[in-house]
């Protein structure tokens, strides 16, 4: 992929590197070499990356369709893959609006493929970094009505911040009542040795990168309503059918979605 300005190619990134892990094209040599140093330490990263988004298409369509909500905030969002979550929402309610955040100028570039919603609805982008939420919530005011329910997405992200529950508070503390909070988590839960292999390639990388098991993530939720099945393997959140127990080893990570009472 060709230089883009503002990106520095010789530094890889958690979203391009996300985006090897998905098949995509829009990464540099050096997001695929850390892409690749993970997929030795996690074979099943793909598996895993295709989980997350299953997941994702599943919370929004709840969301959407079940829960009434008609706002998102997707925050961490990565390079576009279809479909992304404002098609998922719009396809089940035209008017939603929706707010896609990331810290990567890479899709900056690609924010055009975001803005792509239906007249009903309105879809905008905003360049900024998980670790200042203050500035996402100002900045997402232009287009979120905060005195009503908002899903906040927050999809494989807070492994790579730090200050995590400090921010997750900051976060929903400013949303609605009725508003929920869809997350998901890297765990070492089911493969210790593996998970700590790939932490390692992201921290010699200058990313920081924090595994956590099930109730230091369920801790993310203190306060809110979880929805069943609560904190559980990211492909076993409301799956249409029932994986495989093997599955869980592959797909290192917890997912949960709750209700802001």
């Amino acid at each position: 992929m060709p230089p883009t300005p503002d990106v520095d190619p010789n530094v890889p990134h958690i979203a391009r590197m996300y985006d090897y892990y998905l098949g995509g094209k829009d990464h540099y040599q050096v997001d695929a070499e850390a892409a690749e140093k993970v997929l030795e330490a996690l074979p099943a990263v793909r598996i895993a990356a295709q989980a997350n988004r299953g997941f994702m298409h599943r919370a929004t369509r709840y969301l959407a369709a079940e829960a009434g909500v008609r706002q998102f905030l997707d925050i961490g969002t990565g390079i576009p893959t279809e479909p992304n979550l404002h098609q998922i929402a719009q396809e089940q309610a035209p008017s939603a609006r929706v707010v896609y955040a990331d810290n990567d100028p890479l899709v900056l570039a690609h924010a055009r493929a975001l803005m792509k919603g239906t007249p009903e609805g309105r879809t905008n982008y905003i360049q900024a970094d998980a670790t200042r939420p203050q500035e996402i919530l100002d900045a997402a005011r232009a287009t979120l009505d905060f005195t009503q329910p908002i899903g906040l997405s927050v999809i494989a992200l807070m492994n790579f911040v730090p200050d995590a529950y400090e921010i997750i508070d900051t976060l929903t503390a400013a949303l609605a009542p009725g508003s929920h909070l869809v997350m998901t988590h890297l765990t070492a839960d089911f493969d210790q040795e593996g998970v700590a292999a790939t932490a390692t390639v992201y921290r010699d990388r200058g990313m920081h990168c924090q595994p956590r098991n099930r109730s230091e993530i369920a801790q993310f939720f203190d306060g809110l309503e979880l929805l069943e099945p609560g904190v559980v393997p990211i492909h076993r959140w409301r799956a249409p059918v029932e994986p495989p127990k093997a599955r869980d080893a592959q797909v290192p990570g917890y997912a949960a979605v709750a209700r802001k009472p």
